[in-house]
């Protein structure tokens, strides 16, 4: 256990962060996965709101720094591939 004052308030800083952080985390996957699910249905307009709502998503836990730049890059370029590649099998 922490005995300086300083110690002890990083340790409570630090789990106000991690709930932050997770809370987001989670945000993210979910929207992530209503995208995949609106793929799933074969609704190419359910799928880009989901994608858009996704990519805010993704975006904002960028601005606050709990996912870096190239990691949501990634996840948003995976998604809209999904995205895309349903709109192909349509035509």
């Amino acid at each position: 256990m922490a005995h300086s004052k300083s110690a002890k308030k990083r340790i409570l800083v630090a789990e106000k962060h991690r709930e932050r952080n997770q809370s987001v985390k989670t945000r993210v996957k979910t929207m992530a996965k209503k995208v995949v699910a609106a793929i799933e249905t074969n609704d190419t307009e359910a799928s880009n709101k989901a994608l858009s709502v996704a990519y805010k998503e993704l975006d904002k836990a960028v601005s606050k720094g709990i996912l870096k730049k190239n990691t949501a890059s990634r996840r948003k370029s995976r998604l809209a591939a999904k995205v895309n590649a349903i709109g192909k099998e349509t035509n």
